[in-house]
């Protein structure tokens, strides 16, 4: 069965895009050799990407134990909150506060879960006290001890590709 994407995107948009997801400081002209393509071209097809949605944006991905957030934490949060306006106020907060690098609404037990970077006990305590604030019923708060997986990258390439 085909996929939903390969019948919008053809199989050099999908190694252009498999390539910027690995190494999204490639040249153009690096990308276009990779493809057998021109720069121009190359150029043109990630404008086209960029514009249909499918490139969010290109960023670093920094380390950060060697800025000092030594304490990733994964934070439960159940509510009470049940109206719509309630809960976009709710979804905003969490979208402003800076230590939250995820969110994600879920089913089951939790309402959300959000993946935190704290420096220290301290940043974690604090961002706890914010929390409390917005009217939440219950918070579990789990830290990662070590990262066993971290990944960005999408199994977009079929193997043929390859």
């Amino acid at each position: 069965m085909e996929s939903i994407v390969s019948k919008v995107l053809d199989k050099v948009d999908i190694q252009i895009l498999d390539i910027l997801q690995k190494q999204a400081h490639v040249s153009n002209a690096e990308i276009a050799r990779r493809v057998n393509l021109s720069s121009p071209a190359v150029h043109t097809r990630i404008k086209r990407l960029e514009n249909e949605g499918y490139i969010n944006r290109q960023v670093a991905i920094l380390n950060p134990e060697k800025l000092g957030f030594d304490l990733l934490c994964f934070v439960f949060i159940s509510s009470n909150i049940h109206h719509a306006e309630k809960l976009d106020i709710l979804e905003e907060a969490f979208r402003q506060m800076p230590e939250v690098l995820e969110c994600h609404c879920l089913t089951g037990e939790y309402d959300y879960l959000l993946k935190v970077a704290n420096k220290d006990r301290k940043d974690l305590q604090s961002f706890i006290r914010k929390l409390n604030k917005l009217g939440i019923t219950k918070i579990q708060t789990s830290l990662g001890l070590r990262e066993i997986k971290y990944s960005n990258v999408l199994p977009i390439l079929d193997e043929e590709i390859e």
